[in-house]
């Protein structure tokens, strides 16, 4: 979606378009982990094993990591209101459909169209917002996203608890449908259109390419740990194969001007740097969403409540941060907020691998919450600045990559803990330790591991600008071919 000079003077604190983009995101992502808690009624319910339940998650995933790639192309082809529009309706028809599913195949479709309208929202909002929103406040509104983007994943498992403790699972998506449908009204009759779309065809080889390449390396990295390692080993490789071939026909469709994912974002050094740092901090972040519900539930008896409810203050100190942090940023720049907080981020990773059978909760809570807070410190920077240092035509293109970079992190995430847990545990086991402590053991070692990996968040923390303002300092992206086949950047 490119952008109109025009749109940038508003004379509201917050657009009203990023409200409204705020609200229906803040929705979609609630739905995307309101399923954890439902698995086990899932099996009874439909009949189906734990393996094949875990799909209404693993499925998600994937459709996410498929489609986000296009989003860059669609949103420079539409309008706002046509995206939104697309993007709305289509999580309402996923969401009434596995609402009323009769059976776990429908259930599992459903899923899948509500993760295509899901894939396409945040990069809407994210270049909107970029688009929008002045250089000068763009850390505030910037800030006020995350809380929306962070509350509402960490208000999924709490809520699914609350609903299952008295309905069936089918409610999960029976109390979203009215509230997404409400939103989808409003914003239709309130949303403005920003800039103007382009026209230009698609390259149908690149979307194959796009999804089975980065959906087989989600689905490949999604299964480690569970079993042999060959087969998710051969589907990871698969996918990094598809990937690159989908990088190479961009590179070539680059000289005609119409690549489905503009890579010459990756030549600006700020938009790389945030990139890393993001998928890094997010692979932590995934490997302590998976690691503590599992402490919490098999070693010390919680119930999934009662795991929803302990790990509820981290995410809403991370959400309600969030405006503070933009505040900051927009007054002192990235830097001041960054470097502690990709520490902190280290710190608490290094504290979990402390862990223990008789550790106190208001301990766990405080890691938990030192963590989540760090990452709020770390994430609206980061975002601001890496978007920030590109040109507003490829701002979609900016939001799209680092949507997709999520998706990946998050399954390498996963795999890593995981197999890095089971692996340590099995050892154990097999030489005589006990099956409780074992699995502690491996826990610990996992936190380890995903600590070492946080050290790579401290550097890049070091290496980012202060401010996204690259062209004072030297940085440009190229736009044209001649400056897209250069060794290095070119200076102003």
């Amino acid at each position: 979606m490119p952008a109109d000079p025009a749109a940038s003077s508003t004379k509201q604190r917050t657009p009203t378009v990023i409200r409204l983009l705020v609200l229906a995101t803040f929705t979609v992502i609630l739905n995307e982990t309101i399923m954890i808690n439902a698995i086990p009624r899932l099996m009874t319910d439909l009949h189906v094993t734990e393996r094949s339940a875990q799909w209404v998650s693993t499925a998600f995933m994937l459709t996410m990591a498929a489609v986000i790639p296009v989003t860059g192309w669609f949103l420079q082809r539409v309008t706002t209101r046509r995206a939104y529009a697309i993007a709305m309706g289509v999580f309402l028809v996923g969401t009434a459909l596995a609402a009323v599913a009769p059976s776990f195949a429908v259930l599992l479709i459903g899923r899948v169209i509500q993760a295509g309208g899901t894939a396409v929202m945040m990069p809407l909002l994210m270049t909107t917002l970029m688009t929008v929103v002045p250089e000068q406040d763009r850390g505030r509104v910037m800030g006020n996203v995350t809380l929306a983007i962070s509350v509402a994943p960490a208000m999924g498992p709490v809520i699914s608890g609350l609903v299952l403790q008295v309905g069936s699972w089918r409610w999960l998506f029976a109390l979203v449908l009215p509230i997404a449908g409400a939103v989808t009204a409003f914003g239709l009759r309130k949303l403005e259109n920003v800039g103007e779309p382009q026209t230009g065809s698609i390259d149908w080889f690149s979307v194959a390419f796009a999804g089975f390449g980065f959906g087989g390396l989600v689905y490949g990295l999604s299964k480690f740990g569970s079993g042999s390692a060959a087969t998710p080993a051969l589907y990871v490789a698969g996918g990094l194969i598809l990937v690159g071939v989908f990088v190479f026909r961009q590179i070539s469709l680059q000289r005609t001007g119409t690549p489905l994912l503009d890579l010459r974002i990756l030549l600006s050094a700020t938009y790389s740097k945030a990139l890393v740092l993001m998928a890094v901090a997010f692979l932590a972040m995934m490997g302590s969403m998976i690691l503590l519900p599992l402490y919490l539930q098999n070693l010390r008896g919680l119930s999934p409540l009662q795991t929803g409810l302990l790990v509820m203050p981290g995410g809403l100190a991370m959400g309600l941060l969030g405006p503070t942090v933009g505040k900051i940023f927009d007054r002192f720049g990235g830097r001041v907020l960054v470097i502690p907080g990709s520490i902190g981020i280290t710190a608490a990773l290094v504290g979990f691998t402390q862990l223990s059978l008789t550790i106190p909760y208001a301990v766990l809570v405080a890691l938990h919450i030192l963590l989540m807070v760090s990452l709020a410190a770390a994430f609206t920077p980061v975002f601001t600045l890496g978007l920030g240092a590109l040109p507003m035509h490829l701002y979609s293109h900016g939001s799209s990559m680092l949507g997709t970079l999520q998706q990946v992190a998050a399954a390498f995430g996963t795999a890593l803990v995981v197999t890095v847990m089971t692996s340590r545990a099995t050892h154990l086991v097999d030489a005589g330790e006990n099956p409780l402590n074992a699995h502690l053991d491996g826990m610990r070692l996992a936190f380890l591991v995903s600590a070492a990996l946080a050290v790579i968040v401290i550097v890049m923390a070091v290496l980012l600008p202060n401010r996204s303002d690259a062209p004072a300092h030297g940085e440009s992206v190229p736009d044209t071919l001649d400056e897209l086949d250069a060794p290095e950047l070119v200076k102003d």
